[in-house]
């Protein structure tokens, strides 16, 4: 199993895979040319248009044991469609889900982000950190007050607090599992001590 635990969308990336299948993908890549493609009809005849992105892949965090070279969406935002820049110069962090055809496809629901824009923390978790927090459970505070009902949960404020998605807590910290079982947020780029892990409070 092979788990991220990006807040706000930890589902999506803790999820097992089974042999020779991988039902997500986590990718970064440059997009380098898009066009409308016909993807069958829908139930009454109707032909189904989705956007075909054309990517040159950098990295592939998790996935299939090749290249993707492509990723789909719907057409407009209105019906969960992404919106990318196609001139090949901007970088991005994808997840997405792979359909059994071996393509990606892509909503506003998943996480895209512009490497860039993704913090020094966020980068080197997805290597070193996200995978340890796959046995806990991020809990959207949504108003105040707002708690935590396990110990396995973390509490995620950042849109009570910032009004954003990606704030401090989305940019700086990682929801990890420590070895009582308990869960807790980790900040910084370098790996938990053994004490954090054994219950020393973050």
């Amino acid at each position: 199993m092979y788990c991220l635990a990006l807040v706000g969308s930890k589902n999506v990336f803790c999820s097992p895979e089974g042999v020779g299948i991988f039902n997500t993908a986590v990718i970064r890549a440059k997009v380098v040319g898009k066009k409308v493609v016909e993807a069958g009809n829908d139930v009454y005849g109707n032909t189904i248009k989705r956007i075909k992105y054309d990517i040159k892949q950098i990295k592939m965090f998790k996935g299939p044991d090749r290249d993707i070279d492509a990723i789909f969406t719907a057409p407009s935002s209105a019906v969960c469609g992404v919106t990318l820049e196609t001139n090949g110069n901007k970088e991005y962090l994808f997840t997405g889900k792979l359909e059994t055809d071996g393509t990606m496809h892509v909503t506003l629901c998943d996480f895209i982000e512009s490497w860039e824009a993704m913090s020094a923390t966020q980068k080197k978790s997805l290597t070193q950190r996200y995978e340890s927090g796959c046995k806990c459970k991020i809990i959207r505070c949504t108003s105040i007050p707002c708690t935590i009902s396990a110990p396995e949960e973390c509490l995620w404020t950042d849109w009570v607090m910032e009004k954003s998605h990606s704030g401090p807590q989305a940019q700086h910290f990682a929801c990890i599992n420590r070895s009582d079982g308990s869960c807790a947020w980790y900040r910084g780029i370098a790996p938990p001590k053994k004490e954090f892990l054994d219950i020393e409070d973050p």
